[in-house]
């Protein structure tokens, strides 16, 4: 099963694609999608649409997990934030995704087993999950990898729980 995990943003998106085989996670691919701060707004979210389709288009992943927002102070910067990860959303569903959502306190719990675990502990447990050199940079990086990780163990999980309801 090939995940793409998104830490959605609108200067950067972190993506991440990770296959997931048995109980093995390996990386395929990661970086950022950024755009330019004096560029029209409607001109960045074509920006990250479009770079996020082509990048769904690459890499065929089964399914999506997307961090949901977590906001408590700037609400300008919580609305443009939406409106790219709308964007995401939007090019997941047109290709027929299937899409997770997890909020940061979720994504922490998968990946180090506490919900209010700090950034660095999550970026560490990233990178041994995956077997990575260093840390990926930016930060949105190495978050995105965390909702791919997330998303493949959950993904797992809700198919067993279908499973055992169908039955």
């Amino acid at each position: 099963m090939r995940v793409l995990g998104i830490d959605p943003g609108y200067a950067i998106v972190g993506f991440g694609f990770i296959d997931k085989v048995g109980h093995k996670l390996t990386p395929v691919q990661y970086g950022a999608i950024q755009t330019e701060a004096h560029t029209p707004p409607e001109q960045r979210l074509l920006q990250v649409y479009e770079s996020a389709g082509a990048l769904m288009d690459k890499y065929k992943p089964d399914t999506v997990g997307v961090e949901k927002l977590f906001f408590n102070r700037n609400v300008t910067t919580a609305f443009d934030v939406a409106q790219a990860r709308g964007a995401i959303i939007l090019a997941a569903a047109q290709r027929g995704l299937p899409i997770g959502e997890y909020t940061p306190l979720q994504v922490k719990q998968a990946v180090v087993g506490y919900g209010k675990a700090e950034k660095k502990q999550v970026q560490e447990m990233v990178k041994m999950f995956l077997k990575l050199s260093a840390v990926p940079k930016p930060d949105d990086v190495a978050d995105a990898l965390a909702v791919a990780i997330c998303h493949a163990h959950s993904v797992v999980l809700t198919q067993k729980t279908n499973e055992v309801n169908r039955s």
